[in-house]
């Protein structure tokens, strides 16, 4: 096992097109390589020091997501997670392994497809004041953690910096067009419902997440990553308690970390201390073996 984190990744003679908080996408000419580095952020800022292997668990769970939803919905794949790299990535292969994804050039949906199952987040904020979660009107009762009567699709804006809005589904369709909104919808619902079913047989509760979408020639793909730790709320169902905050499988221990810190919010980040690194770790490898029952 590598202790070494991958927080930085520059492939000589490959271009690469975007850094974003986590991943380095590269342009390969008719498509493009994806890869999941093991940099971490919390309150929209990158910490200096990462979660070793935490880029392998997030394309590794993505890689079996697409493959378990692929009936469902086609996606961006174009090689399987142990298919051979091509020739041109093959002097990189110690760094790419294991963390990396070939994927079809998709032009991305200008929205965020969020789907909640649970009233959490930002969605328990909006209904303390309005019993609503993104203009949805929600049953008067509910408590923080609570099982929403259904799942319901809350879209949002993209943001470059700082944090997603969540946005009316109308509005939604007003960005992309009414006929690929309702896609999008059904098909989130569609993939959520079966992913939740599937994790809480596996002891997790997946209370939210976000999903991307895509369009190639004229297709609608779901791409980037799928159902982490890092685009949903994964909850231990063992210690499901409704009433207040759940204990996770993502950040927790870094985001509780920094909020006993005298520290703004602002970057300079502070470094993590090693402790709190091999939990986070620990937690995202966990996530790992539950879903797919295999170690990585």
């Amino acid at each position: 096992m590598n202790d070494e984190p991958l927080l930085q990744l520059d492939l000589p003679g490959v271009r690469k097109v975007k850094s974003g908080k986590v991943r380095e996408v590269f342009d390969l000419g008719d498509r493009l390589l994806f890869v999941a580095t093991d940099r971490i952020s919390a309150f929209d800022c990158i910490m200096p020091n990462g979660i070793p292997r935490k880029g392998e668990v997030l394309t590794q769970i993505s890689h079996f997501w697409f493959g378990q939803t692929e009936k469902l919905v086609p996606n961006h794949l174009l090689a399987k997670a142990d298919d051979p790299l091509p020739p041109p990535l093959q002097p990189f292969a110690a760094q790419l392994a294991g963390r990396s994804m070939i994927v079809k050039k998709a032009t991305p949906l200008t929205i965020e497809c969020v789907v909640r199952g649970y009233l959490a987040g930002s969605g328990w904020k909006e209904y303390q004041r309005s019993q609503t979660v993104c203009g949805i009107q929600l049953p008067a009762g509910l408590t923080e953690s609570a099982e929403l009567p259904e799942p319901i699709f809350t879209p949002a804006t993209k943001a470059e910096t700082g944090h997603d809005e969540n946005i009316p589904f109308e509005t939604a369709a007003q960005l992309v067009g009414a006929d690929i909104a309702e896609r999008a919808r059904d098909l989130s619902l569609r993939i959520y419902n079966f992913a939740r079913d599937y994790a809480r047989k596996r002891g997790i509760i997946i209370a939210d997440t976000k999903f991307e979408f895509g369009l190639f020639d004229g297709e609608l793909l779901l791409i980037d990553e799928v159902l982490t730790p890092d685009s949903s709320r994964f909850w231990p169902a063992a210690q499901y308690a409704p009433g207040k905050s759940q204990p996770s499988f993502d950040k927790q221990f870094v985001r509780d970390y920094l909020e006993t810190l005298a520290w703004d919010k602002t970057p300079p980040a502070p470094a993590l201390p090693p402790i709190i690194v091999a939990r986070t770790q620990a937690k995202y490898l966990e996530a790992y073996e539950r879903l797919t029952g295999k170690k990585l």
